[in-house]
């Protein structure tokens, strides 16, 4: 991929991405297709595909507890197939791909790949969903959807963690689960990293709690 198309995508992706929500803005995006990139180019997958696919993989956000949500990763990929479709550029054989890449990428759907390019994306998307940046995004996802924290009943799920009761529900519907489904060596090497603060982090909640005798 040529420089100069790779920053017309960018520009195009930013002017695109949503601006109310902390979680899914463009810095979350930016952060997808570098890691992204640094894994295709590892494992030598086609950069035409990766990186048009991850930054458009959100381009159509809804809140999470909304019933629309569900529609994100189709109609992310269709918004890419008409900004890819008006690139003179882009080779538009490829652009079927890069839609696969954006539909199998959804957590919720839990689609396995069949691209490694798809595998790519998926690994980079989910590397966002654990570690210190997960932390930052799912408390952003609190604030936007007004949920709270933790649930004073239940504060570490061990009644087993419910959808969108709390942010540290997240943790275990989603955040702790992250390492066990990657793809790529690099994302595994990562995400072990990350799941390890996840882990000290809900240590040292706990140790908080119980000086505010909450537990």
């Amino acid at each position: 991929m040529t420089p100069t198309l790779k920053e017309n995508l960018v520009n195009i992706a930013k002017k695109k991405q949503i601006k109310d929500d902390p979680s899914h803005d463009f810095q979350h995006v930016l952060r997808v297709a570098n890691l992204a990139e640094r894994i295709a180019e590892f494992e030598k997958a086609d950069l035409d595909i990766v990186i048009p696919a991850a930054l458009f993989h959100d381009s159509v956000i809804y809140k999470k507890n909304s019933p629309e949500s569900r529609n994100e990763a189709d109609e992310s990929a269709l918004y890419a197939l008409e900004q890819l479709n008006n690139i003179d550029e882009y080779p538009k054989e490829k652009i079927e791909k890069v839609q696969t890449c954006i539909r199998q990428c959804s957590f919720r759907k839990g689609v396995t790949p069949d691209l490694m390019e798809s595998k790519i994306l998926q690994d980079a998307d989910r590397l966002e969903a654990t570690g210190v940046v997960s932390v930052m995004r799912t408390f952003a996802s609190c604030g936007h959807m007004n949920i709270q924290f933790y649930d004073p009943a239940d504060p570490f799920c061990k009644k087993g963690p419910t959808r969108f009761r709390s942010g540290i529900d997240l943790f275990y519907n989603r955040l702790l689960l992250v390492e066990d489904g990657m793809h790529t060596v690099i994302a595994k090497k990562i995400a072990k990293r990350r799941t390890k603060f996840l882990e000290q982090f809900l240590k040292e909640l706990e140790l908080e709690l119980q000086e505010s005798d909450i537990i």
